[in-house]
């Protein structure tokens, strides 16, 4: 693997992408970076549909190597239907640390038209700072109008983790 060394730490970026439609179920709520989101409906999936938590998971398993969240908790198991995407990120910072590795950073952009998250941003950085042990900032974009996220069917997240060797 690429590795970047840094004095005596190896150090490795990863990626994470995470896009789920909006739900037409009303009794789904809208969780992102753990955070509940008022007045916007939720979105489909057969977690709890936490795209930004997603993202960050994504983000750190490809850090250190070890697939994606979907290979992880599958759709397909019905153990992680509606599991709570804090105890995804729980067990996939586990598998970090197993693999000898620490968050340094990330940070997390949230592509949509709707709702506005500037005001939840500073709750869910904290919520995923204090699970994460590291700082994890947050922004969002619009898609502008282009597409199925600009024509606002659902939402994006993208995120990026810096990690290090123990």
């Amino acid at each position: 693997m690429g590795d970047l060394v840094r004095g005596e730490s190896v150090v490795r970026i990863g990626q994470g992408i995470d896009i789920h439609r909006w739900s037409d179920d009303p009794r789904r709520t809208l969780r992102l970076g753990t955070v509940e989101i008022s007045h916007s409906p939720g979105l489909d999936g057969h977690s709890d549909a936490d795209a930004v938590t997603h993202a960050l998971c994504d983000a750190l398993l490809s850090a250190v190597n070890l697939g994606t969240i979907g290979q992880h908790f599958p759709d397909t198991d019905e153990t992680w239907r509606g599991a709570n995407s804090a105890d995804l990120l729980t067990r996939v910072l586990a598998l970090v640390a197993a693999a000898g590795f620490v968050t340094e950073s990330a940070t997390v952009t949230v592509v949509a038209e709707r709702p506005r998250l500037a005001p939840y941003f500073e709750s869910m950085s904290a919520a995923l700072s204090t699970l994460v042990g590291a700082p994890v900032s947050l922004s969002a974009t619009t898609a502008e109008g282009l597409g199925s996220l600009g024509s606002g069917e659902g939402l994006a997240a993208v995120a990026v983790a810096l990690v290090k060797e123990k």
